[in-house]
């Protein structure tokens, strides 16, 4: 089975503090959901579009763990504390290559 990876990216941050909120409430509740972080924070070198935009890669086991973590109460409460327009970011589940 192939493993699944969450993929965000911060297009801006307009509220660093509800960021900051939101980031102690998900982090434990991904990873108890079975996430793994694999990368977080902004580029190290930008190529062709060059956006150097806050990323977030994490790891599961398959796509309906990664779909389950984030339907799940505990990350839905995370959510609720980052709020809406917080943070503007783009975010998807995608398969990994088996």
């Amino acid at each position: 089975m192939a493993k699944a990876y969450w993929i965000a990216f911060y297009h801006s941050i307009k509220n660093p503090d509800a960021l900051a909120a939101y980031a102690k409430l998900a982090g434990p509740a991904i990873q108890a959901a079975g996430g793994r972080f694999l990368v977080r924070g902004t580029p190290a070198k930008t190529y062709e579009a060059g956006l150097n935009q806050r990323v977030v890669v994490i790891e599961f086991d398959s796509v309906a763990q990664a779909t389950a973590a984030h339907d799940g109460a505990a990350y839905q409460a995370a959510l609720k504390v980052l709020g809406n327009g917080s943070v503007e970011r783009d975010m998807r589940i995608v398969e990994g290559v088996a």
